[in-house]
């Protein structure tokens, strides 16, 4: 038994934990109870992890809006990041990843969740925090922060809506099925109009009347002290005045009079997409459980009716998706299926009601349900498998149901559907109903919609532009010059509170092991749910693509999955639904890895399903035929994203079109439609071996247990003689290069910046990440604070170093405004210039604190855990790999740091890679010095003049 390492920091989560036991019978041990003022706090005392997290949910989310005010509750997950009135402006994140920890926040529909993980010596200060944007936010939420972050969700919805195909499909749904008026008419990011006429007067509306004590749950769990931790709470939380009492929403279903068909056209959308829509009910009803069951009955798999005669039978499309949409106030059941180029809508409305009428006269069995809810079993646990899972989930059924208990309910209603549920919600809801009908085209191709559709015009955003002039009489306008004078408190709250002594974190046990045919086997046992996770990784993947047949290992990877010698696709689908188990198979760059994730009592048979998997594969034709026009197909599509594009024809600029490693492990239309069958079985022969392959596995299981299993890979895989050559030459630059890629009429660019860099097997590799760490490896990254914070111009902006056993690269990238593209990129060039001259005392610490005391949140989960044993495995790392980072990590100096970033950052010597809009913007780049821009195709290949 060999010993992993020794953590340096201990972290605490303030979540709640759960001891679980297997079939669903599990105890919460938590207390709850309501400060004064309102607030819900739950605790729970976990000393199992040594991690702690704050949670805080508001119940306040898109649907508390009301039309022509809509975005606030987004706007505020933002505001609420900037500062308040006693923590200055970015510190927030500053300060939680300075002392290991992590933040973020959410908003959807019906609420708004922020939380922090920490390390339990810095559990006073993430409660300060919370606290502080609680009680005392609204002294700093002035005009221009207002302004700023305006910019900042502008860029959000152009980079998530605007530029992506079928990005405006939920604003369209929103407005087809629920009327005027109702919470759900509109998206959660809102109108970007109502966001700029609004007032600061509205925002601080807004903020008080929902943000109160009274309408948030605090949820506390890890390794603290509770009476400790109460007292905290009461100091922090007890002061902060009420809102005024928030009545419950009553649920709002809405019921169609008629039938609603849209069409429209995506100027981004490469294949058309069907969506079909029926009203039902609210969460967590009797009604919603059983639509949950029943859109898996007849959308998810190869035997429900729609992958039949959809997918199989007419060759529609390569897959379906169907679920239940069930939310606070409303539901729906969705039918989605984006179908194959130039495929009739009105076909596929047909097929969908044919898939209907085959449900009707065929069913299910009984054995369809219990798979179905084995499934639903496992993916519940799964669910909960970290502290931020176990969280939200906890955080939900509080502020929806009343009770953290829910949690154990909601998973015995799920598993109480009955036949007779579903056959009720089925005639109730779906048979003979009235539904919404949503076609997506691609521009000029309106006649592929479904016939009697009426196009839908969605109006650009009305956002205006002002003068100087007509900016200062907006900004002086009475209401908002609104001013909150600084708030009273009972001490000194500017006084951040001083964490106690780093703990040290609890050891892990590794255990390792090797089969007689050289497999070797690293594992950790880790009881806390009924859950295992194991990965056999095999070296060769892309790497052993042949370069004129690349996509051969991905379509080998698929394969394996359809079928086996004894089970037919359909077979093998229902043997691991019946299992309740996920089985996957997956290509990367170098290897392909089969993936195993199961409950522990059913981890044998799992493991002997990849046997079979793996070493009897079926080579069905059919399904090799299905495969290849579904990932063509997928190939097309993604060249409609800028976003992947640019992230594509990047790599390919970086290592030359002659390296393997330059190619899309997908492949190319041309190459994967030249594939046969009998290239994939060449592939497979010549890649499957076992001495270059490893195991990895965590969770619910021991080392006897696991090896007892794993031993019958012994006999079935044999030695063979193959050798995985890795890239030894790579092009460099002299000078640097800019290159476009024009998408017409985008609202963003795509911004690619990098030069090649190290193997993660160099010795600076690891160093030269913690120097990248400050400009760009986190939020509070130096081109962030720019780019985003300062600027508004992107939702985004990172640099980072990649690398496996072959050289990496590194890259700098944000999507941008589109009429900022030219100064961002300067605004990268000039930033990754200044980075060579090194960086403060100050921005140092940072750095060193936010990576060493991060590492404990890194080994959380059990796919975490086995994640980290992968690359122990991959890279022949020492067990306590970790505590060598930590030491190159506390003895970098300022000058290493500066020598480090002038031998790896080299602003002249980069690919300068933008996909926008070319009208607009690609002769302005020829002023950034690096010559005119050259122009490339959508697959990186030089567009001739």
């Amino acid at each position: 038994m060999l010993e992993l390492l020794k953590k340096s920091s201990l972290l605490l989560f303030l979540f709640i934990v759960i001891t679980l036991k297997p079939q669903s019978d599990f105890k919460l041990d938590y207390e709850k109870y309501t400060l004064s003022n309102g607030l819900q706090v739950i605790l729970h005392q976990d000393k199992s992890d040594p991690i702690a997290a704050v949670a805080i949910q508001f119940h306040v989310g898109s649907n508390r809006e009301i039309p022509g005010k809509t975005g606030f509750a987004h706007l505020f997950e933002h505001i609420m990041f900037q500062e308040s009135q006693h923590v200055p402006q970015d510190q927030f994140f500053k300060l939680i990843q300075g002392n290991g920890g992590t933040l973020n926040g959410g908003t959807w529909q019906d609420g708004t969740m922020y939380f922090e993980i920490v390390p339990n010596s810095a559990l006073e200060l993430a409660l300060w925090l919370e606290s502080d944007r609680m009680g005392y936010m609204l002294p700093t939420v002035t005009y221009d922060a207002f302004l700023n972050q305006q910019q900042v969700v502008q860029n959000e919805k152009r980079q998530n809506y605007d530029n992506q195909p079928y990005g405006q499909s939920s604003y369209i749904i929103g407005k087809l099925l629920y009327p005027e008026g109702h919470p759900y008419n509109w998206t959660t990011i809102g109108a970007l109009e109502d966001l700029q006429n609004a007032t600061l007067k509205d925002v601080h509306d807004f903020y008080t009347k929902w943000y109160g004590p009274n309408n948030a749950t605090l949820v506390v769990a890890g390794d603290f002290d509770a009476d400790q931790t109460k007292e905290w709470i009461e100091k922090y939380f007890g002061e902060i005045k009420s809102s005024a009492p928030v009545a419950p929403l009553k649920p709002q279903l809405v019921t169609l009079d008629s039938w609603k068909r849209a069409s429209y056209e995506d100027n981004f959308a490469q294949s058309p997409e069907l969506t079909m829509l029926f009203p039902t009910v609210e969460q967590f009803t009797n009604d919603s459980y059983a639509l949950d069951v029943l859109s898996d009955l007849i959308g998810r798999g190869k035997k429900s009716p729609l992958y039949k005669i959809v997918v199989e039978e007419k060759k529609l499309a390569p897959s379906v998706m169907t679920f239940n949409n069930s939310s606070e106030v409303a539901g729906d059941f969705r039918i989605r299926i984006r179908t194959f180029p130039d495929k009739n809508l009105t076909e596929v409305e047909s097929a969908i009601k044919e898939a209907f009428s085959r449900f009707e006269k065929d069913g299910f069995t009984e054995k369809d349900l219990a798979r179905t809810k084995a499934g639903i079993e496992t993916n519940f646990y799964n669910g909960i498998s970290s502290v931020l899972g176990k969280a939200r989930q906890l955080g939900n059924y509080n502020v929806f149901t009343g009770s953290p208990d829910y949690l154990n309910t909601d998973l015995n209603n799920s598993l109480a559907v009955t036949s007779d549920d579903v056959w009720r919600v089925y005639n109730k809801y779906i048979k003979n109903q009235k539904y919404v009908l949503l076609s997506f085209v691609p521009k000029g191709k309106l006649e592929l919609a479904a016939e009697n559709s009426t196009p839908f015009i969605v109006e650009g955003d009305n956002i205006k532009s002002y003068t100087e002039e007509e900016k200062i009489k907006i900004k002086n306008n009475s209401e908002n010059l609104v001013k909150v004078e600084k708030l009273e408190s009972k001490f000194d709250r500017s006084k951040m509170p001083m964490n106690g002594p780093d703990p040290l974190l609890k050891e892990q046990i590794i255990w390792n092991n090797e089969l007689s045919n050289g497999i070797k086997i690293l594992g950790i046992e880790q009881n806390e749910l009924p859950l295992v996770d194991f990965q056999i990784t095999i070296k060769g993947g892309l790497l052993l693509d042949d370069i004129n047949k690349v996509g051969s290992a991905n379509l080998v990877s698929r394969m394996l999955m359809q079928g086996t010698k004894n089970k037919t696709p359909l077979e093998l689908e229902q043997a691991i639904e019946d299992l309740g188990s996920n089985i996957s198979v997956v290509t990367s760059d170098d290897a392909i890895i089969v993936r195993g994730n199961c409950l522990s009592t059913k981890f044998e048979e799992t493991v002997n399903l990849i046997k079979e998997i793996m070493f009897e594969p079926r080579w069905d034709v059919k399904e090799f035929d299905r495969l290849k026009n579904e990932t063509i197909e997928s190939i097309k599509r993604s060249k409609t994203s800028a976003s992947s594009t640019a992230s594509l024809v990047f790599s390919k600029l970086i290592y030359g079109n002659e390296n393997i490693v330059s190619k899309n492990t997908a492949g190319t239309e041309e190459s994967v439609s030249a594939l046969t069958l009998d290239d994939l079985k060449s592939y497979y022969v010549k890649s499957f071996s076992p001495q270059n392959a490893n195991i990895t596995i965590a969770g619910d299981i021991s080392e006897d247990d696991a090896m007892d299993v794993f031993t019958g890979l012994e006999i079935i895989w044999k030695k063979t003689d193959v050798t995985v050559y890795v890239p030894k030459s790579f092009k460099t630059l002299e000078s640097s290069v800019v290159y476009f890629i024009d998408f017409p009429g985008a609202k963003q660019s795509e911004i690619r910046i990098g030069n090649i860099g190290l193997a993660y097997t160099h010795p600076d590799y690891f160093k030269a990440t913690v120097m990248n760490y400050k400009l760009g490896g986190s939020f509070n990254g130096i081109v962030n604070l720019i780019l985003r914070e300062e600027k508004g111009y992107t939702y985004g902006a990172r640099t980072g170093f990649t690398g496996s056993e072959f050289p990496g690269y590194f890259i700098a990238s944000a999507g941008v405004q589109s009429n900022a593209t030219y100064e961002s990129v300067g605004i990268f060039k000039d930033e990754m210039t200044k980075y060579r001259n090194g960086i403060s005392p100050e921005d140092m610490k940072f750095t060193k604190d936010a990576l060493i005391k991060s590492n404990a949140l890194r080994f959380e989960t059990i796919g975490a855990l086995r994640g980290m044993l992968g690359q122990i495995a991959k890279f022949d790392l020492p067990y306590d790999y970790v505590k060598d980072q930590e030491k190159q990590i506390s003895e970098m100096t300022l000058e290493e740091l500066k020598d480090l970033a002038q031998k790896y950052i080299h602003p002249d010597k980069m690919v300068y890679l933008i996909a926008g809009d070319k009208a607009t913007q690609l002769d302005k780049l020829k002023e950034l010095g690096f010559g005119d821009p050259i122009l490339l195709d959508k697959e990186g290949n030089l567009i001739k003049n």
